[in-house]
């Protein structure tokens, strides 16, 4: 011990390690920064720990500090956790703040943001808000559960996965060193026999009369769920619709990867109706307003309210969402098309990682087909449907109809 002197601390040198002995460093940066680093090696695995710029902590000290970064690796002791416990471990609801802040400008949905915090409020800080989050433990969470863990099951799931990433994030931050032991404590919990719910959906052979009926009348949320139903997407898809993403010429419109729930870009094939009702649209167009179907605020989408009303208006038992279903469900009993490529239509995340790369050409073609007689089918027209093209080039899918699908 005691290679380096302070003279030679503080002398300019050259970028790299050196040292001082019994695993002191002194590490200089390429731009010229000092600072000491401890290298241990514990179980036959090697750790670097860093002690300190040389602006705040000097040779004396650094040779100090590895001595008791040594003895707690002897001691079994994580010295990066113990620097933490002795700097002030921060609460649990001081930590989830802080996790909230780091996370919310990475959340789409800004309804998830809102209630991320507002559940952990309610059902967590009560019971656990105040605790080091170094001390938390199966068991409190446990408790904190309980009280709704069967009467809002939903709820419970969400702010038990919520609380999971707080600690997740100290272990991450150095304030604890293991995480929840997740698997005891689903567990410990009651079981909740799960009930598959399912979106309302109107049976496809009652889809005719309905867009005869919604055609009676025309308004900005009429020619949305118009163009809803014939393309068989989702709501919030349809809403925030920009002319922008829109080719009339070649009949396709492209919806960036921002906006779709998967997270990847789709392209949907624009049928001969689905193009009429655009038309018709651009009778509402706004000045300086790239949004298809404008809301009643200026430069806002129609309200996530506007297409549920009108089927609430029509007396339909029946959701947007479920209109997708409609459209399945007519693919499979129907129709001779591939399920796979009904499943392409409805921007489904394929699970299997070997099958999506398989299919990962867009198969526009054989979908125009398919939506061309969907919106056949949808207007009353009587025509025969038609069997999906072999395109040169393109896979054939070998696999068998998958069936109604939800949103994955």
């Amino acid at each position: 011990m005691g290679r380096l002197s302070a003279t030679f601390v503080k002398a300019d040198k050259a970028p790299g390690r050196y040292a001082d002995g019994d695993g002191l460093y002194l590490v200089v940066a390429p731009g010229g920064s000092k600072s000491w680093v401890c290298r241990v090696q514990k179980d036959g695995k090697r750790r670097d720990i860093g002690l300190g710029s040389i602006k705040k902590v000097s040779l004396a000290q650094a040779r100090d500090r590895v001595g008791k970064v040594r003895t707690q690796i002897e001691a079994g002791l994580d010295p990066i956790l113990e620097r933490k416990k002795e700097a002030g471990i921060p609460t649990f609801r001081v930590a989830a703040a802080t996790v909230f802040t780091e996370n919310r400008a990475a959340w789409k949905n800004k309804k998830h943001a809102g209630q991320w915090l507002a559940t952990l409020t309610t059902y967590a800080f009560p019971h656990i808000g105040d605790m080091s989050v170094s001390l938390i433990d199966g068991q409190h969470v446990r408790d904190a559960l309980l009280p709704i863990w069967l009467t809002k099951q939903e709820t419970a799931r969400r702010v038990r996965q919520r609380i999971s990433m707080v600690i997740d994030w100290a272990v991450a931050e150095g304030y604890r060193s293991t995480p929840l032991a997740m698997a005891a404590l689903n567990k410990s919990l009651p079981k909740i026999k799960r009930k598959v719910e399912h979106q309302a959906a109107m049976a496809y052979a009652q889809v005719p009369a309905f867009v005869a009926r919604l055609r009676e009348r025309e308004s900005v949320g009429r020619l949305a769920f118009e163009l809803l139903v014939l393309t068989a997407l989702r709501s919030g898809e349809i809403r925030g619709a920009l002319w922008s993403e829109i080719d009339l010429a070649a009949k396709v419109w492209t919806i960036p990867a921002t906006r779709m729930k998967a997270g990847v870009e789709h392209v949907v094939p624009l049928t001969d109706a689905a193009l009429a009702v655009l038309k018709r649209a651009e009778a509402y167009r706004e000045v300086r307003n790239d949004l298809v179907f404008p809301g009643m605020r200026h430069g806002k989408p129609l309200s996530d309210m506007t297409l549920t009303k009108i089927c609430r208006d029509m007396d339909v038992p029946a959701v947007p969402h479920g209109f997708r279903s409609s459209f399945r469900d007519w693919v499979s009993e129907e129709t001779d098309f591939d399920g796979a490529i009904a499943e392409m239509a409805l921007a489904h995340t394929i699970a299997n990682k070997v099958e999506a790369a398989y299919r990962r050409g867009k198969l526009l073609d054989k979908r125009r087909v398919m939506m061309d007689d969907w919106a056949d089918y949808c207007l009353g027209k009587s025509a025969a449907v038609a069997k999906p093209p072999v395109v040169e080039g393109e896979p054939e899918c070998a696999e068998a109809d998958e069936g109604k699908a939800g949103d994955a």
